[in-house]
């Protein structure tokens, strides 16, 4: 029966008849016989009869609960299709209904009263090798703020990213919420919500529980095991990175993985305007974390090209709802300084773009349509090809639609979005606006840290795989205004990435699996999570392509 019930064993009606009689589960399904890619079209033809993308959401939960190469080869291979569904925009929902979709265990819930046990709490998960933890606090899903244990929804759909679009074995991946209470008011009086009920737990005790979960996941599952900070609260997130980043195999993907997609954007642009991304004058719209990640990896990449750190911070000007980042403020912080500019704290965007006419406007801000049309005129009047980047998710966000950019700049624009939009027809030609998906970059970065046993994660790694994703797109692409290669290609991108760190690692002394794969490539794919059936008959109770040893593969 566990053939059945277990969903790493389950075929469903891919069993064979020879199969069905040795594991004795022959007539405990119908006698029909159907290979996995008949699976996985009547897979696809179920998903087509729901109207709602949270029903989808719920469906393919379900389908991963029960057969997990189903899952994950229905995904891997249809990514276009399944990647608004698994994650944004649709997990953004799905997090907001956790309480009420809340099934079954998929991850870990550590409390901030756990204190002093969580190791203890780690030894409850039912594998012990675990290769790569996606942890987040709840304090800022998305755009949607603090969603408290309701966020545990992000690791969740973050791990199966990390199988489906870059081949990790998903029984090596551990989502991870930590509760520390919630701000929000509405949650807490939520007669669903499954998550500690007070408010957020902060300060000294706060920091001592970080502490102890990251001494925790090292103690349990080795020093090289990858753990990415998620959807942190804007005064935990560059904090705790930094207090982080040197001790252990750790980085965050809102900071440094929206900065890379947004460097691979910029990078891929170039090809169309020529300029290099010194050459631009940039503006933000919002300056939270994400935005000052995005910051500093553009300042990193400008120095590359021969202009000095300050020379590039001067480039850059940043605006948040209190107006510009400027000297005067006293209410600035952490690398929000580097930015500031000698200016008086002008709230209204279209005054600060007549003014210092930036080439290229990004939107980290969370407030839809805050691109308005005067805006988005006037960028285009003082630029042939502005950039436009509405990097908001979810889609609500956004700061102004692809068909807005696209018609108040007459076409001009080179547009990027943080969420899926469909092509738009404009003066009879159509665009494929490409979408800044961090998708394109933490699989890749994972699996080339977690395979060459990496133990810190510099921001070199990003800046690679920013110049992979960029070098990928192709020219009919270009064309069509997309700045990314299609979804479709995910797959190959982190193989490329991966292999790409791993010489780096390398080259650098820093990479501590030996001896040096001679065939890079060759070993990465070796190691790839295979999603197809094998026979079930193989003499032995265990999974053939699953035997490696700890850490030699993903």
């Amino acid at each position: 029966m566990d053939h059945l019930k277990n969903p790493r064993l389950n075929k469903g009606l891919a069993f064979t008849l020879e199969e069905r009689q040795a594991l004795g589960i022959h007539g405990l399904q119908p006698a029909a016989q159907r290979t996995q890619d008949e699976q996985v079209a009547n897979c696809k033809a179920v998903l087509e009869s729901y109207n709602q993308p949270i029903n989808k959401y719920v469906y393919l939960t379900e389908l991963k609960d029960r057969n997990e190469k189903l899952f994950f080869k229905l995904v891997s291979e249809n990514i276009e299709e399944m990647l608004p569904i698994v994650y944004t925009p649709t997990v953004g929902l799905a997090c907001l209904k956790f309480g009420i979709m809340y099934r079954r265990p998929h991850g870990l819930f550590v409390t901030i009263h756990d204190k002093g046990h969580i190791y203890d709490i780690l030894q409850n998960w039912h594998e012990p090798d675990i290769h790569a933890v996606v942890f987040t606090d709840g304090e800022r899903i998305l755009g949607l703020g603090d969603l408290g244990a309701y966020g545990m929804g992000i690791p969740i759909g973050k791990l199966a990213l990390y199988t489906a679009l870059a081949g990790f074995k998903p029984h090596h991946c551990l989502p991870i919420c930590l509760d520390v209470g919630t701000d929000n008011k509405q949650l807490l009086e939520d007669r669903h919500y499954v998550g500690l009920r007070h408010t957020r737990v902060r300060g000294e005790i706060y920091d001592e529980f970080i502490d102890e979960f990251m001494t925790a996941i090292v103690k349990r599952y080795g020093q090289d095991t990858l753990i990415q900070f998620e959807d942190f609260g804007t005064a935990n997130a560059a904090r705790l990175l930094k207090r982080y980043r040197n001790k252990y195999c750790t980085f965050n993907d809102d900071i440094q993985g929206t900065a890379a997609v947004s460097l691979a954007g910029v990078l891929a642009s170039n090809r169309i305007t020529k300029k290099k991304v010194s050459d631009h004058k940039i503006l933000f719209y919002g300056a939270g974390t994400a935005a000052i990640g995005i910051a500093d990896l553009l300042t990193e990449f400008m120095v590359r090209e021969g202009i000095s750190r300050e020379e590039a911070r001067q480039r850059i000007y940043m605006m948040d709802i209190n107006g510009i980042i400027s000297t005067g403020r006293n209410d600035l912080f952490g690398h929000q300084t580097y930015y500031a500019k000698d200016h008086s704290p002008e709230k209204d965007l279209l005054k600060i773009i007549n003014e210092i006419k930036p080439s290229f406007l990004i939107g980290a801000s969370t407030q839809g349509g805050a691109f308005t049309p005067p805006i988005l005129k006037a960028m285009a009047s003082y630029n042939d090809r502005p950039l436009i980047f509405a990097l908001s998710n979810p889609t609500i966000k956004t700061e102004c639609t692809p068909q807005d950019a696209y018609e108040h700049t007459e076409g001009r624009c080179i547009y990027c979005s943080g969420s899926p939009f469909p092509d738009v027809i404009y003066n009879n030609k159509v665009y494929k606006p490409g979408q800044g998906n961090n998708s394109y970059i933490f699989p890749g970065v994972a699996l080339g840290v977690v395979l060459a046993q990496v133990h810190h994660i510099p921001d070199e790694y990003f800046i690679i795989a920013a110049e992979v994703i960029s070098e990928n797109v192709l020219e009919d692409e270009l064309a069509m205004g997309s700045l990314f290669p299609g979804l479709n290609h995910i797959r190959d991108c982190s193989v490329k990435i991966a292999t790409r760190i791993m010489d780096y690692a390398y080259k650098n002394n820093v990479a501590t699996l030996y001896p040096e794969p001679k065939d890079k490539i060759k070993f990465i794919k070796s190691n790839l999570y295979n999603y197809n059936y094998i026979p079930s008959l193989t003499g032995r109770w265990s999974w053939p392509d699953e035997s490696n040893e700890k850490k030699e593969t993903c």
